[in-house]
């Protein structure tokens, strides 16, 4: 094989020289629309580089990796900058330009040439400074914050703004945020996609849009790519949108969003947010029902602790701790009935009380959370809900707790959890239904809100148990969630055997009736032979009176909600379990109302 000629040789080189395209001026710039994400309609663009055309250096990453090397980052990042005013203003496009600048450039550029000389060739290209928004990237490496803020003052003082670009990537950071105040942030895109379907994408969106909100900051969502991803950014509050589902980079501006994108906003469809699929997170700790108060030696006698409990009513329990660590509880209740009997006093008073105290009581750190605390609700071992518990951190004695606190405690938490999702089906509860509801409503679209509640389910719960009711109540759940849309129709569980769909499909009233038929056929396997032999079962009614009741079924209350109806979520719940009631007293699978009802 013959070698390569120098000519050849140095054409290689060419290909790969940043120098050398900076020389002939051969970058080229694309567009990508960036979206207001309320209405669909373009806001600006951002400005990105591209490489010669089918050469080593066509891509940004390349490009920029080859500058680093060839010591020309700074010389590339004012090419890229001159390069995206003077190929944007000829094209005359309406709305914001985005322009990509690392910090140590915008410093560096600030700092060699006059602000007002730069603010002067814009205005000579026909560009406003207000129109100019500066995308910081690489603000990790932002070493000397004080000066980078005293160089964006002058700057913004001529309408120039500025963004943070790619906000949440690991290295970005809140002070950045908080101490430059930028106008725009934008969001990683790893946050946008697939949040339609990831409930912790969402808590770190709505987070985010909290933080911004705060700020002053428009958000700006990167790296859209779905229309289930578009509808739940816009939902989650997110003010701008930028991804290649609303718009690709071109070398000429989009004069609209993509005819997909525009489908989206047309339709109006609120999304169905995701939820976590269990309800027990909490921040809850033992600790917080944690009683600080003073502990008692191993080698305390009775007498002592006699006197001890005497002189504090308010003890419930007292532990007995040996170098600082636990090694035994003395209840109240059941030392001083003790000590009260015959001779007691004189045999064992003065013998250490460690001698009829448990010893093995149950101990839990602080940082016990509210699962490990369900477990010990249900143990075998229940001495604690009478002798109390001991509280450790480290190991190391810290106070104590009572069965009754814990109890409370425990069904508290569980009671507020399962206002956010149910724990027997992990459906969404109370306040993302009324969360949901609020969306809908402020959409100003078309919806129908249903109400389902199983007939005679509390005769079927009585007779066959309640392990085989929760059956019952997941299957009805899952019946629901099958028939609906899981883009468009929201599916939540109010309690017991209440469920609550919000639906946005257009063939809501074929699926209500489909899930009644679905539910109602398959229940009756939950039934023994007799019962379906008779039809029913006999149990007693809520006066106690013995009476037969009819297999379990389903029925449905259609609520149509049209705009401007309701204003308030509560008020659409209401009307809907009104529907819900219509149905149970006419005997029919699905009672549709068209609007408020009147109270029954």
């Amino acid at each position: 094989m013959p070698l390569p000629t120098l000519q050849a040789a140095s054409a290689a080189d060419i290909d790969h020289s940043v120098a050398h395209v900076l020389a002939q001026r051969s970058l080229r710039m694309h567009f990508q629309p960036i979206v207001n994400l309320a209405d669909g309609e373009l806001f600006g663009h951002e400005a990105l580089v591209r490489g010669p055309q089918d050469s080593a250096l066509q891509w940004p990453d390349t490009l920029f990796a080859r500058a680093q090397e060839q010591g020309l980052s700074l010389a590339l990042e004012e090419a890229c900058l001159r390069t995206a005013v003077t190929t944007w203003t000829p094209l005359r496009a309406p709305g914001k330009l985005f322009i990509n600048l690392s910090a140590e450039a915008l410093m560096h550029i600030l700092h060699c040439e006059s602000l007002q000389r730069r603010i002067t060739a814009l205005r000579r290209f026909g560009l406003s400074p207000a129109a100019v928004v500066i995308e910081l990237t690489e603000h990790e490496r932002v070493r000397d914050l004080p000066s980078l803020i005293d160089a964006v003052k002058p700057l913004r003082a001529h309408g120039v703004q500025i963004a943070l670009d790619d906000f949440g990537d690991g290295r970005s950071s809140l002070r950045l945020w908080s101490e430059l105040q930028p106008d725009y942030v934008k969001i990683d895109k790893y946050f946008a996609r697939d949040v339609a379907h990831q409930a912790d994408k969402v808590q770190t969106m709505r987070a985010l849009a909290r933080i911004a909100e705060t700020m002053g900051t428009t958000m700006v969502a990167e790296g859209i790519e779905t229309a289930d991803d578009l509808k739940a950014v816009r939902d989650l509050g997110i003010q701008l949108g930028q991804g290649y589902f609303l718009g690709r980079p071109q070398p000429e501006p989009a004069q609209k969003i993509l005819t997909q994108a525009g489908e989206v906003f047309r339709q109006g469809d609120v999304a169905v947010l995701p939820h976590p699929s269990r309800s027990t997170r909490s921040t809850f700790t033992v600790e917080r029902i944690t009683l600080q108060q003073s502990s008692l030696s191993v080698h305390t006698t009775h007498d002592e602790a006699e006197r001890c409990f005497r002189a504090d009513d308010s003890l419930h329990s007292v532990a007995l701790l040996q170098d600082d660590r636990p090694v035994g509880l003395l209840n109240r209740d059941k030392f001083m009935d003790r000590y009260a009997k015959p001779y007691f006093k004189e045999v064992y008073g003065r013998q250490p009380c460690l001698l009829f105290a448990n010893t093995t009581p149950l101990v839990l750190d602080k940082h016990t959370g509210i699962d490990e605390l369900t477990g010990v609700l249900t143990s075998e071992d229940q001495r604690y809900l009478t002798d109390g518990f001991i509280v450790t951190e480290g190991g190391l004695y810290l106070g104590i707790g009572t069965g009754e606190s814990l109890v409370r405690s425990v069904t508290e938490v569980r009671i507020e959890a399962a206002r956010h999702a149910n724990p027997l089906t992990f459906l969404p509860g109370n306040i993302p239904i009324s969360e949901h509801i609020g969306r809908l409503l402020a959409s100003g679209r078309d919806f129908v809100a249903c109400y389902g509640d199983l007939n005679h389910f509390k005769p079927f719960n009585d007779h066959y148990g309640y392990w085989r009711g929760d059956e019952v109540i997941r299957l009805a759940a899952s019946t629901f969630i099958a028939c609906c849309d899981a883009r468009r129709d929201f599916v939540g569980h109010v309690g017991g055997d209440d469920f609550v769909v919000l639906f946005q499909s257009e063939d809501w009233h074929q699926r209500c009736e489909r899930i009644v038929k679905e539910f109602n056929e398959r229940v009756k396997t939950f039934y023994d032979p007799v019962a379906l032999a008779r039809g029913g079962i006999d149990s007693e009614d809520r006066e106690g009176m013995p009476r037969f009741f009819p297999l379990t079924t389903l029925s449905i209350g259609a609520l149509c909600v049209v705009p401007g109806q309701f204003s308030e979520p509560d008020r659409v719940a209401s009307a809907a379990a009104q529907a819900k009631l219509r149905a149970k007293q006419t005997g029919w699978d699905v009672y549709v109302h068209g609007g408020a009802l009147p109270p029954v």
